[in-house]
Order: C-alpha cells, then structure tokens, then sequence
C-alpha cells in the first residue's frame, strides 16, 4: 500500500508536467519537435546533476538515436524559440500579480573560444573578466512568483565581424552587432505586444545610463525605473526652457530649447537638498514580511543630455535618491518617468525591487541547468534558454497551487 501511495504522488507532477508542456508547445510546427520539446523539459525538472543534454538524456534512459534527435532539435531545427516563450508569458504571467518587468544579464563561464559569443569580459555574475558568454533577458516579477520574457545572447564587435567564427556558431546573417541596452529594448518591445500585464521597467546602471534606451522606453509610452550613474546630469526644479529668438532676418527659425542654467550632477544635487526633502519609508518586504526601511528624496528634474547632446523637448521625471542613515553620502539613484503624482513608498519599492532577479538566476541556472548548455549554436542556445523558461514557468505555477506541491 505504501509503494502505491509513493508511486501515486510521484506521478501526479509528471501527469500535470506533461500537461503544462504540451499545452505550451502546441504552437511548434512538427510532431517531432513537439515531443523532443517535451523529452527535454521533462529532464530539465525530473532530473538532478548537470542539464547538458548527453548526461540528462541518459539519466532518462533514452537510446543515441533518440539523444541525436533532440541534440538537431536543439543546435539546427529551424523553430522560433520565442514562440514557446510567448506561450509561457501568456499562460503564466497573470497568475503572478504583475509589479514590474526587470532587464538584466548574466554572464556564463566557457572554456575555448568556438561557443558563440565568448570571449574575456566583464560578466556581472561572476564579478570580474573571464572567458564567458553575455546574455541579456528580461523578466516579468510578481506578488507570487517570477517569469523570464526573453533572452538574447550578447555578441561582441569581433565576433560580428569574423565571418568564419559565424558560419562555425550558425549565426544568422541578419544577426549584427547591438549593444546589451539596445538587445533589451528588442525583447521589451517584442513582450510589449503579448498578452501580458505591463508594469514599470526597471535596470541597473549599465542601462539606465543610456539616454537613448531611456528616450525609447519613454516614446513606446512604457514607464520606467532606472539606475543611473553619480555624475548624470539633471536640470534641478525651476529651471526654464525657452527657444531663443532667431537673431538675423534669415535662416532657420530656431528649434532647440535652451535653459537658464547649467545642470549639475545628481550627487552635487543631492548633497544641497535640505533636510526635510529626505522621507523614511518601507522599500522592500522580507519574505517573513517585515518591512525594510530606507531613506529617501524625490526631485521631479529634466535629463541633461536628451536636452543638450540629442535636441529633444526637456521632459520632466523623477529623480529617486537613497540615502540610508548610517551612510556618509547618498547610494543610489534611479531616473523614474512615472507620472508626478506617483506614491513615494511605490517609487522606493520599485527602484528596490530589481534585487529579486538575483533569486531568479539562482533557480534558472543552479536548479535548471540555465548556463548548463554546451553546443556550439546560436540558435541551439536560444532554443535551451526557451526550454529552460518553460521549465521555469512549471514551477512557478506549482508553488502557487497548494494542492499541487512536489514531493519532497
């Protein structure tokens, strides 16, 4: 009796892992992919140990002719990763209670040099430069759980332009060079059009920084919680924009606002605001749901460098700034262009909330096998990065059913 109960709750989260997996890879064109899809998921979440295909599939117990069948699937069958992606966002996202979308990127150490994409450099992850593969995602966070919306894998200038290198990865022709801020304005966009809960996207520095990424955001009417850097410079409250007066009797009317000052950086800012600008309030909620408090000051400025490097309207937003109490100077900064009559504790919690991404990488790479892909493809690492996000989005949907627990 005991065996059949064991059994029993042993198959219950295969049954609704079969289920789920086929719900979301109905959109694949071919049976086949459709099954190896299946086979290949099934291993990411049934099985402990490392996730590269060789090893899974013989945990498995699948033949070589079946393991050379899903390895085509994954490194040559033309399928659109995004597809399950999509099916995945769609399916899951509403489920969570929907607070913001986080971009970011994880590096994902390699040996050699053939794996698409690699080379030494700066990889967040691991906290220095080192041999490693760059890859930019964004992800939807919610009350109840997580979800990645996409992913992209950074290609440096040299590997775009070394075309043995390419036609040995099988990178697409139509594949160039972007930068990692522009990778994700591709795969914000792209999420943008599904049906999904939008919510205020949020970025460390790297991104924040970049006028451009903000500028597009802000243009897309997406809203916005950035990190930006120390000597970003803002146009302080009060100051006025005018067009001046065309001098002469010919040529063009002038177009481009000036202001009546010079900006100054956020920190010179920060550091003149007086006492009562700064608020304590709660910016994080621990998981034993005691609130986390910090200090803050809200400033509505307008960007230095859209108005004066690339002629745009000044456009006001917010600065959000951290000075916690036992600190000498402020910590961090955030350009914000949620509307001016925005709740300070939901701009504080929102320029907090990107350290959750952290808990996502742990569970995509350290229990599903995220940065445990060894082909030598560009697409095949798209289509793992898809399947690792459909295993993903299992889970998260069995930690909301308590009637649908995995067994310890």
């Amino acid at each position: 009796m005991e065996a059949a109960m064991v059994e029993m709750v042993a198959s219950e989260p295969r049954e609704r892992l079969l289920a789920f997996v086929e719900e979301m890879v109905r959109r694949l064109p071919h049976v086949r992919q459709r099954e190896n899809a299946l086979l290949y998921v099934r291993g990411l979440v049934e099985q402990g140990g490392r996730k590269s295909l060789q090893p899974t599939l013989f945990r498995l117990g699948e033949s070589p002719a079946r393991y050379e069948s899903v390895q085509q699937f994954l490194a040559d069958s033309p399928w659109d990763p995004t597809l399950l992606v999509r099916a995945c966002a769609e399916r899951v996202a509403p489920e969570i209670g929907v607070l913001a979308w986080i971009v970011d990127d994880t590096g994902i150490p390699k040996d050699g040099e053939h794996s698409p994409g690699v080379k030494r450099q700066w990889s967040g992850t691991l906290g220095k430069i080192d041999n490693c593969q760059v890859t930019v995602s964004v992800h939807t966070v919610g009350q109840r759980g997580t979800l990645p919306l996409g992913w992209r894998l950074y290609l440096p200038e040299e590997w775009c332009m070394d075309e043995l290198r390419r036609v040995r990865a099988k990178i697409p022709a139509a594949v160039d060079f972007e930068t990692k801020p522009a990778l994700a304005r591709g795969l914000i966009e792209q999420a943008a059009n599904w049906q999904i809960p939008l919510a205020p996207i949020l970025a460390d520095q790297a991104y924040g920084d970049d006028t451009d990424f903000r500028t597009r955001l802000h243009g897309l009417e997406l809203e916005y919680v950035l990190s930006i850097g120390v000597q970003t410079r803002v146009y302080p409250p009060g100051t006025s924009f005018a067009v001046p007066e065309r001098t002469g009797t010919t040529g063009r009317p002038r177009t481009v606002a000036r202001a009546d000052r010079e900006p100054e950086s956020v920190r010179a800012l920060a550091k003149r605001l007086p006492a009562r600008a700064w608020k304590t309030l709660p910016c994080r909620t621990t998981p034993a749901g005691e609130d986390v408090k910090s200090r803050f000051a809200f400033v509505r400025v307008v960007a230095a460098h859209p108005v004066r490097r690339d002629h745009r309207p000044p456009r006001e937003e917010w600065l959000i700034i951290e000075w916690p109490p036992n600190e000498e100077a402020p910590t961090d900064y955030w350009l914000s262009n949620l509307p001016a009559k925005t709740p300070r504790e939901r701009l504080a919690r929102l320029a907090r909330l990107r350290w959750t991404i952290e808990l996502d990488y742990r569970q995509l790479k350290g229990e599903l096998g995220l940065d445990h892909y060894e082909g030598r493809s560009y697409l095949g690492f798209h289509h793992h990065c898809a399947l690792v996000t459909c295993a993903h989005a299992f889970l998260t949907l069995e930690r909301l059913d308590p009637k649908a627990q995995r067994p310890d």
